[in-house]
C-alpha cells in the first residue's frame, strides 16, 4: 500500500467533495489512502484472468467504425451485449415486419472476433415502436399520443426529396452550403430502410441548410414534444429545431437554440419540447452551423398535453399478445444456436420497487414516445408469456430477468425475487437474474453485498449485466473541464474492485454467469451519449488507455 501524508488526502477529499458530494469521503476515509493501489495497469487481458464470461456493451457503429474500440473489445472481452440493435424499436418496422440487418451485421463482426453474444432484450417498456403498436390497438399506446408528423421515418420518397418535407437551403438541394440525400447504408439507418442524410459542406449560419416538414395542426397552450435520433460522421456538430407557425399569420417561430452535439458518431436520442402559440405549425431542422455529415431518423411529434390512454380490453389484450408472441418467437428463433442467453424481461419493477411497471405508476409524465407498458395489456402474465415464448423458440437458451438499483433499493430487490418465484411457480423457465449495477463511487458496500447474497440464495445464475461506476453522481457542473485527479480515479478503481470481489465472494462459482461492463471507453458511455451527463465511468479513457479502474477489476479477478 502506498501511504501519503494526512494533509494531502484531506485536501483531495475536500476537492472531491466539492465535485461529487462529501458522502464518498465520509463513507470510508481509509480509501483516501489507497490512491497508489491501482497505478499498475499491466497484465491482463481481463478475459484471461476471469473464470467466467467477461463482457462489454457495444454498438454496430462502434465495432464497425472505431478500429481501436473494436480491437480493445476483442482483446479484453469474451462476450458482448448489444446496446440497442436487438431492442424492439430497432428491429420492428412501422408495418410490423422485422429488420435484423444491423443486428446481423454486428453479430457477424463480434462472432468473427471470437466474442460470444448475449441477447438484450426481448421485453422492455422503453425503445419500442409505438407507431406500430398504436395502430394495432387502434389508438394511442399506454399514454403515448399519435405521431403528428407525416413521414418522420423518411421511408416515403417524393416531393423535393422526401414526401411531406421541403428543402429550404439556398439553391434547393444543390446549393453550395449543403445537400440532402436518402441514406440506405446499414448503420446509418436507425430503423426502417431509409434515413435523412445532410451533407453540410461549409460551416456558417444555422439557416444556410434547412429542411421543413409540411404543416400539422396544433392547439395553443399545448406542449408538443419532438423526439428523434441523430448521428454524424465526426464527433462534433450542431443542430437547431424550429417550430414555425403558418396560422394565424404573424405568430412567428420558436427555437430550440443551438444544440451543440459533440458525441454524434453513434445514434443519439434528442428530445425537445415547445408550447404552441399558433394553430398550424411546421418543424424545421436548421443544420448549417457546423460542417459535417449528419443522419436523422425516427422523428416524432406528440401532443404531450393531451395524450389519451387506450383502456385495455379483451380485443386489445389479444392483439398485443399476438404481436408480443410473434416478436419474441421470431427474434429468439432467428438467433437460435447463435445467442446462448437472453435478457427476456428487462426492468419489470416500478421505481418504487413493490409493483410491476405500468402506465399508472410511471414516474415520467407525459409518457415519452417509445414507452409501452406490456403489463397494461397482458397483466402480470406478461413475464410468464415472455419466458414461455422464448423457451418454445429455443429450449437450449439460458433465460434471464434483468433489473437495476438492486444494490440500493431493498424493496425492489425483494419484490423482484418475489416476482421470479411467482413466475417459476407458474412454470416459467428462468435460469438467471441480472443485476445491472449502474453505480457510483459513493454506493454503499453493504447494499452491494446484500444484493449478491439474496440473488445467490435463489439458486439461479447471477450476472452483473451493465456495470459502470460514476465519478460525478451528483451531476456537478464543470466536471468535464476539470482534470480527474488520482484520488477520484482511486475511488473508482476501489469500487470496481469491491464489486468484482463481492460477486466472487457471495455468489457460488456454479451460479456466476459473468460480468459485463456497460461500454468500453468513457466518451462512448451511455451516461454521456444518452443522458448528456459529465462523467468518466468506464475502464478505458478517450484514448483507450487503461484507467486505474482496469487495475481494480484485474486485481479482483486474479485473487478469485
Amino acid at each position: 500500500m502506498k501511504h501519503i501524508s494526512f494533509l494531502k488526502p484531506l485536501l483531495s477529499c475536500l476537492l472531491l467533495g466539492s465535485m461529487v458530494g462529501m458522502s464518498s469521503c465520509k463513507r470510508d476515509p481509509v480509501n483516501i489512502l489507497r490512491t497508489g493501489d491501482f497505478t499498475d495497469t499491466s497484465g491482463g487481458p481481463l478475459k484471461t484472468a476471469s473464470p467466467f464470461l467477461f463482457g462489454m456493451a457495444v454498438q454496430y457503429d462502434q465495432m464497425s467504425g472505431k478500429p481501436q474500440l473494436a480491437a480493445t473489445v476483442a482483446k479484453e472481452a469474451s462476450s458482448v451485449t448489444f446496446g440497442n440493435e436487438l431492442k424492439y424499436g430497432s428491429v420492428v418496422q412501422n408495418d410490423g415486419s422485422f429488420n435484423y440487418t444491423t443486428a446481423d451485421a454486428l453479430y457477424t463482426l463480434c462472432s468473427n472476433a471470437g466474442l460470444e453474444v448475449y441477447g438484450h432484450n426481448l421485453c422492455w417498456y422503453q425503445q419500442n415502436n409505438t407507431n406500430y403498436l398504436t395502430g394495432i390497438i387502434g389508438g394511442a399506446a399506454s399514454g403515448a399520443a399519435p405521431n403528428l408528423l407525416a413521414n418522420g421515418d423518411f421511408e416515403t420518397i417524393g416531393g423535393s426529396l422526401f414526401a411531406n418535407w421541403n428543402v429550404f437551403n439556398p439553391g434547393g438541394n444543390t446549393g453550395g452550403n449543403g445537400q440532402f440525400a436518402v441514406n440506405t447504408t446499414a448503420g446509418n439507418v436507425h430503423s426502417g430502410s431509409n434515413s435523412l442524410q445532410v451533407n453540410v459542406t461549409t460551416s456558417g449560419s444555422n439557416y444556410l441548410v434547412q429542411l421543413s416538414s409540411t404543416g400539422f395542426t396544433t392547439i395553443v397552450g399545448h406542449k408538443y414534444t419532438i423526439n428523434y435520433w441523430t448521428k454524424a460522421a465526426n464527433a462534433a456538430g450542431s443542430e437547431q429545431l424550429e417550430f414555425q407557425y403558418d396560422a394565424p399569420s404573424g405568430t412567428g417561430a420558436q427555437y430550440s437554440g443551438d444544440m451543440a452535439l459533440n458525441s454524434l458518431t453513434s445514434w443519439t436520442p434528442v428530445s425537445f419540447s415547445f408550447t404552441a402559440t399558433g394553430t398550424t405549425a411546421r418543424l424545421v431542422f436548421d443544420m448549417g452551423k457546423v460542417a459535417n455529415t449528419y443522419y436523422i431518423d425516427g422523428v416524432t411529434i406528440i401532443d404531450a398535453s393531451a395524450a389519451p390512454v387506450i383502456a385495455p380490453s379483451p380485443a386489445t389484450d389479444h392483439a398485443i399478445d399476438s404481436v408480443f408472441q410473434r416478436w419474441v418467437t421470431s427474434t429468439v428463433s432467428h438467433y437460435a444456436g447463435k445467442i446462448k442467453a437472453w435478457d427476456v424481461v428487462n426492468e419489470p419493477m416500478s421505481d418504487g420497487g413493490g409493483a410491476l411497471r405500468t402506465s399508472a405508476n410511471a414516474t415520467t409524465t407525459p409518457i415519452p414516445s417509445g414507452w409501452f407498458f406490456w403489463a397494461d395489456y397482458l397483466g402480470r402474465q406478461f413475464g410468464l408469456k415472455a419466458f414461455q415464448y422464448a423457451k418454445a423458440a429455443d429450449p437450449n437458451a439460458l433465460l434471464f430477468i434483468n433489473e437495476y438499483n438492486l444494490e440500493s433499493n431493498s424493496v425492489k430487490l425483494d419484490s423482484l425475487i418475489g416476482y421470479v418465484n411467482e413466475l417459476k411457480a407458474a412454470g416459467a423457465k428462468i435460469d438467471g437474474i441480472g443485476t445491472q449495477m449502474h453505480i457510483s463511487i459513493s454506493t454503499p458496500y453493504s447494499g452491494i453485498d446484500n444484493a449478491f447474497i439474496k440473488l445467490a440464495a435463489t439458486g439461479l445464475k447471477v450476472r452483473i449485466s451493465e456495470l459502470d461506476v460514476r465519478l460525478n453522481p451528483q451531476d456537478k457542473t464543470g466536471f468535464a473541464s476539470l482534470p480527474i485527479n488520482s484520488v477520484l480515479l482511486g475511488y473508482q478503481a476501489n469500487m470496481y474492485q469491491y464489486v468484482v470481489s463481492s460477486y466472487i465472494k457471495n455468489v457460488p462459482a456454479a451460479q456466476r454467469y459473468g460480468i459485463t461492463v456497460w461500454g468500453v471507453d468513457d466518451p462512448d458511455s451511455w451516461i454521456l451519449l444518452s443522458q448528456g451527463k459529465q462523467d468518466a465511468p468506464l475502464l478505458f479513457d478517450k484514448n483507450f488507455a487503461r484507467k486505474p479502474a482496469y487495475s481494480g477489476v484485474l486485481q479482483a479477478l486474479k485473487t478469485k
